[in-house]
């Protein structure tokens, strides 16, 4: 059963997503946008000298009153966005006023230009659109956008916790652990649309969209963030609908969010999460019985949390369904070996806690054995007697 658009396999991995679309509405940390940074020698924080300060010879005091000096020039201020001088942001060109800077939940619109600390460009990238909040870029983005002003122009210097993280990206191409510096105009900032009247297409595309970038996120080991892109995708795909849907859009955004289900799953158990991983799976069976993605990762689930009875029963149930499944059959192994193990294990503890069982339970049945042996001598005896006497009565009264 392979599905390019889900996680599944022994390791949890990520399915490869579909490369960023850079039109259309794009996640923050698809886009890697980096700007040119200026080094600092091109920078001019010093103010240019004043004219006939006074003081000096050669010049009248009537003169130096006469020539005004120039007013200092403001060196430009870097804002350190978290106080962590690890994500700074620097206006280059004012906007429109603090009461234009646009708010968590709505599409945005910039351009970008993505640069390495040294300078390389990386990509350009016009008119890129995503939500703002939702995780849609990288968080470098996802954070300053919200203190830019409409039609500002603002330098961006990151970290790359920030930004592509240890592992880099293969689209667009970054080093591992690469700061980057980011150029970013901010162009537009509109309303999301309403989910209840959005033409069923489009949910599905938006709802597919944010499943990705989960996607994404999973495939970086950001776990947290996964979990939440899944989530936003799951909830536009359960949204209610005030527009005509078919039968086919309705099981399209079904398999969507069982999708999403599954992977938050995935997600889930990476963090440790497995009462949320659990509800996670449930959750997918309800909609789909016999997913058997899901019905592995509830094994999986089960298995963490000890009941290993119920979650060899749940993998057996998905090795019936997909019989040639090898990551199924080799968790299911596993699993029955442990329960073994632990049953084994169990029996040597409740020996050790009744003593020395064996010897024990001979030398009872020994004595009990001993015991019985006399009783039943002693009983045999005197009910021999017993009829001797009878028999001994009834001769002499017959004499008689």
């Amino acid at each position: 059963m392979t599905d390019k658009e889900e996680i599944m396999d022994g390791s949890d991995g990520s399915d490869s997503p579909s490369p960023v679309k850079k039109n259309g509405r794009t996640s923050l940390l698809d886009s890697g946008e980096d700007f040119e940074v200026l080094d600092e020698e091109d920078i001019d924080d010093d103010p240019p000298p004043l004219e006939d300060a006074g003081g000096g010879k050669g010049k009248n005091v009537d003169d130096s009153k006469n020539e005004a000096p120039e007013p200092p020039v403001p060196a430009e201020e870097w804002l350190d966005v978290l106080g962590n001088d690890q994500l700074k942001k620097k206006v280059l060109e004012a906007g429109e006023g603090r009461n234009s800077r646009p708010q968590k939940g709505q599409n945005v619109k910039i351009n970008l230009k993505t640069c390495l600390k040294d300078g390389t460009l990386v990509e350009e990238q016009s008119d890129l659109t995503f939500t703002l909040g939702d995780g849609d870029v990288i968080q470098a983005l996802d954070l300053t956008v919200q203190l830019m002003e409409m039609g500002e122009k603002a330098l961006i210097q990151t970290d790359a916790k920030y930004a592509y993280g240890a592992r880099g990206s293969l689209e667009p191409e970054i080093p591992p652990s690469a700061e980057l510096s980011l150029e970013v105009e901010l162009k537009e900032a509109t309303d999301a649309p309403d989910l209840e009247m959005l033409p069923p297409a489009e949910k599905i595309a938006l709802a597919s969209h944010k499943r990705e970038r989960g996607n994404i996120h999973y495939q970086r080991g950001d776990y947290a963030f996964a979990v939440n892109s899944y989530s936003i995708a799951q909830q536009i795909a359960e949204s209610s609908s005030k527009v005509d849907i078919s039968p086919e859009e309705e099981n399209e955004l079904m398999d969507v969010k069982v999708k999403c289900l599954n992977n938050m799953a995935a997600s889930q158990l990476k963090l440790n999460h497995y009462d949320a991983a659990l509800k996670s799976c449930v959750s997918a069976l309800a909609h789909q019985p016999d997913n058997i993605k899901a019905l592995f990762r509830m094994g999986k689930v089960l298995a963490l949390q000890g009941d290993y009875t119920e979650a060899i029963q749940t993998l057996r149930k998905a090795l019936k369904l997909e019989p040639s499944n090898k990551t199924i059959h080799a968790e299911l192994s596993k699993l029955v070996k442990k329960n073994s193990e632990q049953r084994g294990a169990e029996q040597a503890m409740y020996k050790k806690m009744l003593g020395n069982p064996t010897s024990g339970s001979s030398t009872q049945k020994h004595k009990a054995k001993s015991s019985w042996g006399l009783s039943w001598k002693w009983l045999f005896g005197a009910t021999a007697v017993a009829i001797g006497g009878v028999a001994l009565s009834v001769v002499i009264a017959a004499r008689n």
